[in-house]
């Protein structure tokens, strides 16, 4: 009952201007604008990103009045839970600018060849073919949303002074992966081993794909257990978000990493000891299915961790509120 009470109770100093999360979003938002108009005559739908980029705008700023009309825990939980929520729609886009660029697959694949003697994407789950296995890997894939929304339900609800800097830290993450992923076109086994054929991958041979995913969109099936409860949650989730995009480095491994370093930092062990297995899952999961090579996942991991680090040091400082001075 006192957290319902807490939720709506007016706050003493309430934020005046952008929270960190949105500052964030606000400069991802005017950079990828520039590229939009810039890139105009070579991006396959301006009008409609630029519509994306006026609607977040517009809904930051109603949400922001919202809160100043209101300034309360609920309201601010709303802030910042909408432009998590408006990641479905940036993640995505990112396909939109990074298809402007040639596709760099078959130079990762090559470099899994070297490194590895191997295409582990593609080994994994024929040397691992059991349905336990292919159902915990697959649990591990599914869990990725829900363990973001409990590190940040946790700050929240546990930890609220401590709630914008750690969404800030989750969300920083995200846009600097997808300015690497805009950048780095690289669409991931799944999509390049269609592309390419699998007998040219188990031949070891890469094929440059150049402009081929600006117009083909195909995958292959994710391999394992095809009966499976949590192999079919995957599937759908690749049916309704899926693009050939973001391979490298994993955003699931990164973000999820950074994850882990935040319960660490906030000393909740007890979190981070049930959500640990599935982080490991997760990881694993990744190469598993196909959707990135073992680079991705390894680079996920340094990544996410140079990330965390980071982002900690920043800080925007509130201004004090002006007093007046009485006058003697």
């Amino acid at each position: 009952m006192e957290f319902i009470k807490q939720l709506f109770r007016i706050e003493s100093n309430p934020k005046r201007g952008l929270t960190l999360v949105e500052w964030v979003v606000m400069a991802y938002l005017l950079f990828t604008l520039a590229m939009t108009v810039i890139m105009r005559h070579r991006v396959p739908n301006p009008d409609s990103m630029i519509q994306l980029r006026l609607s977040v705008a517009v809904t930051t700023a109603a949400l922001w009045t919202a809160y100043r009309l209101i300034p309360c825990r609920f309201m601010m939980m709303v802030r910042i839970g909408a432009q998590m929520a408006f990641l479905a729609m940036w993640y995505p886009d990112t396909f939109e600018l990074n298809r402007t660029f040639q596709n760099l697959d078959h130079v990762f694949a090559a470099w899994e060849q070297q490194w590895f003697n191997c295409q582990p994407a593609l080994l994994f789950s024929q040397k691992l073919p059991s349905p336990v296995i292919s159902e915990l890997l697959d649990l591990g894939y599914a869990a990725y949303y829900p363990m973001i929304a409990a590190v940040t339900v946790y700050f929240f609800a546990w930890r609220y002074k401590d709630f914008e800097h750690a969404t800030f830290i989750i969300m920083a993450s995200f846009f600097i992966y997808y300015l690497i992923f805009i950048f780095v076109p690289v669409v991931g086994p799944t999509y390049y081993y269609c592309a390419a054929g699998l007998q040219n991958i188990t031949s070891a041979t890469f094929p440059p794909m150049n402009d081929y995913f600006n117009y083909h969109q195909e995958c292959l099936p994710s391999p394992g257990y095809s009966d499976g409860l949590f192999y079919h949650l995957v599937e759908q989730a690749k049916e309704a978000g899926e693009r050939p995009t973001a391979a490298f480095p994993s955003s699931h491994v990164g973000i999820s990493t950074v994850l882990m370093w935040l319960l660490v930092k906030a000393r909740n062990y007890k979190l981070l000891l049930w959500l640990l297995p599935l982080y490991v899952l997760l990881c694993l999961a990744t190469v598993y299915i196909q959707a990135h090579y073992l680079v991705d996942a390894i680079f996920g991991f340094i990544s996410g961790t140079l990330f965390f680090w980071l982002l900690m040091l920043v800080r925007f400082p509130e201004k004090p509120m002006k007093t007046k001075s009485r006058k003697r």
